[in-house]
């Protein structure tokens, strides 16, 4: 019999913490960002996506404590 369950998503976008969000792909702590154009360029740099792709591709990306529009300002 076929497993029917969906995948999990690859990359795992952690909730934001004084304005940085850590980035898991396939279970393996990447990095920690604090834009959106930021992840884009872990992402491409990694070879899970376009640098342009949007970010809110559910089968992708899961994201925890706010999605791609949440980034609220890290410390200076």
């Amino acid at each position: 019999m076929e497993d029917k369950t969906p995948a999990p998503p690859r990359v795992v976008v952690d909730e934001p913490l004084d304005g940085r969000r850590r980035v898991l792909i396939d279970g393996a702590d990447v990095g920690v960002v604090v834009s959106p154009d930021e992840l884009r360029r872990l992402l491409h740099r990694a070879g899970v996506m376009e640098e342009d792709a949007p970010l809110d591709n559910p089968a992708l990306i899961e994201w925890n404590g706010g999605g791609p529009g949440d980034w609220p300002a890290a410390p200076r």
